[in-house]
């Protein structure tokens, strides 16, 4: 995986106005935090910003910042979009050790839906959380988490714990949630109901 390098300037100043002569001179604002050290207020030229943004790596991925000489780890926690034209307008970044434990949210994503017997047979996957918070060291977020529905029935829960995590990926919260629920249609439910001969 290529590795995403953002080239920041500081910004001096803060407040609306400021952010606003910051974007009007091409660049996306935006703050860094964390690591106990004070919030800086940064900038990254637009297009760059856009070009490392529209490779899926950036948010909730370990990236480099580079101010100068100096690099530094970090993870954007947050992208702001413009409501009408969806630009980026204002970022955060948070500092972090390469190998520091985090708690990040990560996307959840279905496969085999085709070869699902409970899809085949009209029911519906539920979706109870699209994202999951897991705790994992700041080197090995994993992109996604991805549940097999090949075997899955009717009536079937999916939960954290049939999930397979990376080697030190665990989840955030202490308890088997359930992730999503494979459901009987009404027309399913009503199919198997319907007994009766004409």
């Amino acid at each position: 995986m290529a590795e995403i390098i953002l080239n920041v300037e500081i910004r001096d100043g803060a407040g609306t106005g400021n952010a606003r002569a910051t974007r009007r001179a091409g660049k996306v604002p935006g703050v860094l935090y964390g690591g106990g050290k004070a919030p800086v207020n940064i900038a990254v030229k637009a297009n760059e910003f856009r070009k490392s943004l529209y490779t899926g790596k950036l948010l909730g991925h370990l990236v480099t910042l580079q101010y100068g000489e100096e690099k530094q780890s970090v993870i954007a926690k947050a992208v702001q979009f413009h409501p009408v034209t969806d630009e980026p307008v204002h970022f955060d970044l948070y500092r972090v050790d390469e190998h520091q434990l985090i708690k990040i949210e990560v996307p959840v994503h279905f496969k085999n839906q085709e070869t699902s017997p409970g899809l085949k047979k009209g029911g519906t996957l539920e979706v109870i959380r699209h994202t999951v918070e897991l705790a994992c060291p700041a080197d090995k977020i994993p992109e996604e988490l991805v549940i097999d529905l090949a075997k899955h029935d009717l009536g079937d829960v999916i939960r954290i714990s049939e999930v397979k995590l990376p080697e030190g990926v665990k989840p955030a919260m202490d308890r088997d949630f359930v992730i999503a629920n494979l459901k009987a249609s009404a027309s399913a439910q009503s199919d198997a109901g319907d007994t009766t001969v004409a």
